[in-house]
């Protein structure tokens, strides 16, 4: 079996993922060390231990190392079976990353598998379960994935305790996508989701992004998780235009105020709606892997991301593709895959 040595230090998390998705994908195996090397708690931590269980599960793999707190990993790929799974990750850690590690994989089977996922769904530094349903399966849809998530109850840090199921159906073909322009806009709505917090509080997060937005009463939203597991606030900002999507997401933190989390998110929306592109920094770290897989296409993005930069170089490992960018326009720069 060919392997891959990869120093796990150049990212973090996303950096293993990716790894066990295209090994998976192509059937090359690699030795992974220096795990999250430079984060603040190194190794395995109990998200990134689901994904690797996940990944060798539907993957009939071998695994050396694969434990908690663990800096070296070692995996070989066996066949990838489609069917009906369920994993979890025993904490808020987030169910969404594990989502992200296995689609691949499953749509290249030829029969369709289900997903039972429990975990966070709306946490910090991971994409929220919105953000996945409204922005990153649309676009994995223009290269021909078809997959869906339903969100049975929502999982906040730290109590976690979501609950999502997930569909995703055989993709014999993908096709080349190109995410150059947005188009013209045509709708933002702001959405406080609330679980064992009083409503005031996302109350005010939802006043704070309407002056910001000028956006109507009809575009605010506020809904209540009950029954509430633990005490957690999702904010959202969904922003539409004519051919792409974006879900912006802010969480909820102890001794931050309700108009510092909108400001926050507001910051973060308005440096995307200021620029050109099409595709925001986030969404641009995770469509790199399935254009890839697709053989090619290209997409614009505000900036440039470290995670984009470490990603880019673990997928030419894998993938016969080159992987190149530009800036091309205010706050835009072009990202090429090209098989």
């Amino acid at each position: 079996m060919d392997m891959i040595e990869i120093d796990g230090s150049a990212g973090g998390g996303q950096l293993l993922r990716t790894a066990l998705s295209l090994s998976l994908c192509t059937g090359i195996g690699f030795t992974m060390q220096q795990i999250r090397a430079k984060r603040s708690r190194p190794g395995l931590m109990r998200q990134h231990l689901t994904a690797v269980n996940a990944a060798a599960r539907i993957g009939n793999a071998c695994m050396h190392g694969a434990a908690l707190g663990a800096t070296t990993l070692r995996f070989e790929p066996g066949a990838v079976l489609p069917g009906d799974y369920a994993f979890a990750t025993g904490s808020a850690g987030s169910a969404m990353l594990v989502l992200q590690t296995l689609l691949p994989p499953l749509w290249r089977c030829d029969a369709p598998s289900r997903l039972r996922l429990e975990g966070g769904t709306h946490n910090p530094l991971a994409p929220s379960a919105d953000f996945i349903a409204d922005a990153y399966l649309p676009a994995l849809k223009r290269i021909g994935i078809d997959a869906s998530i339903e969100l049975e109850r929502p999982g906040f840090f730290p109590a976690g305790g979501g609950l999502l199921h997930a569909a995703v159906n055989p993709a014999a073909t993908l096709q080349r996508a190109e995410f150059i322009e947005r188009g013209a806009l045509q709708s933002i709505e702001a959405v406080a989701l609330m679980s064992g917090l009083s409503s005031s509080i996302g109350q005010r997060e939802l006043q704070t992004l309407a002056a910001r937005f000028a956006l109507p009463a009809t575009a605010l939203h506020l809904r209540q998780v009950r029954p509430s597991i633990g005490p957690g606030n999702a904010l959202l900002l969904r922003v539409r235009h004519e051919h792409h999507a974006e879900t912006f997401t802010g969480h909820g933190e102890r001794g931050v105020s309700s108009e510092k989390v909108a400001e926050r998110l507001a910051d973060e929306a308005d440096i995307y709606l200021r620029s050109d592109a099409c595709v925001d920094e986030h969404l641009s770290d995770q469509l790199l892997l399935p254009v890839a897989l697709a053989g090619g296409g290209s997409f614009t993005v505000p900036a440039i991301s470290d995670h984009l930069r470490s990603n880019a170089r673990l997928i030419e490992k894998f993938l016969p593709v080159d992987i190149d960018w530009m800036q091309t326009g205010t706050g835009a720069w072009k990202v090429a895959i090209a098989g």
